[in-house]
């Protein structure tokens, strides 16, 4: 009975999140552009799916993924695992006794953005428009790798207590001097490829893993400390797309070259 009253509430706070959507969506539709709805039967049946899904997901991520995650990083930092089974306390925080965290760290963070739908529907309508030149698994795979070296890059700034800003800054100025000899037609996408990742599934697991890891190492704060990976999830698939752009478009430029040379040497002949 709990769980059916858990999902009941969460139904009615995702009919509530939703409603002005469809109103607006529906408002502008029929007074703005005053044109009627097509297929309004088959619409009406796409919004409760979609109301449905959500809760749903979201449900099982508040059930499962979210306290996983949590779990997770209270394990990996636990004495006895880092230290051996007679362990019952931290006696130090060095940054090597955390190599499983960043191996973790880095795999979550990869699992999670490839399982994004926000990801997917961005890398389906930039290989539309592209023509196939961009890949959907291209992309999708570079973003991955951008958030799993941030995500990891993050919990090792929580183990150590760096602090955030000179992570921040610093990958700032490398997005600046990336976007001056990055393809130009690339940088727009990179850009709100780094907004896509803090969605659904990434942020409630990569929120739980900092909250964990600040929780169990000793000298560090949940609230100074456990928030901060999600602005390294949004930083580095921007890192991520645009060198792999550039990388694409230096191979493209050598192949090109190759063959203009190959060519020369042949009419020589």
């Amino acid at each position: 009975m709990e769980g059916l009253a858990s999902f009941g509430y969460s139904l009615l706070t995702m009919l509530r999140d939703v409603l002005p959507i469809a109103a607006i969506l529906f408002g502008f539709q029929v007074l703005v552009l005053r044109q009627r709805i097509k297929a309004p039967a088959r619409v009406a049946i796409g919004m409760v799916f979609v109301l449905l899904g959500l809760t749903l997901f979201l449900q099982g991520l508040e059930m499962a993924l979210f306290p996983l995650g949590r779990l997770m990083a209270e394990q990996l930092t636990a004495p006895e695992f880092i230290y051996g089974s007679g362990a019952t306390a931290l006696t130090q925080t060095e940054w090597l006794d955390y190599l499983w965290v960043y191996a973790f760290a880095a795999a979550i963070g990869f699992a999670t953005t490839i399982a994004e739908p926000a990801l997917l529907a961005v890398a389906i309508k930039a290989n539309q428009v592209s023509g196939g030149t961009i890949t959907v698994r291209g992309l999708r795979v570079a973003v991955a790798l951008g958030v799993a070296a941030g995500v990891a890059l993050g919990a090792f700034r929580i183990v150590t207590g760096t602090p955030l800003h000179w992570y921040i800054i610093s990958g700032y100025v490398v997005v600046m001097i990336q976007t001056a000899f990055a393809p130009s037609r690339i940088v727009p996408l990179a850009y709100d490829s780094g907004g896509v990742t803090t969605s659904t599934v990434t942020v409630p697991l990569v929120a739980a893993l900092g909250l964990g890891l600040a929780e169990t190492i000793p000298g560090r704060s949940p609230i100074l400390d456990g928030f901060g990976l999600i602005a390294f999830a949004s930083l580095f698939p921007i890192m991520a797309v645009m060198g792999y752009a550039q990388l694409v478009d230096w191979k493209s430029r050598r192949t090109v070259r190759q063959k203009n040379s190959f060519e020369m040497t042949e009419s020589e002949v």
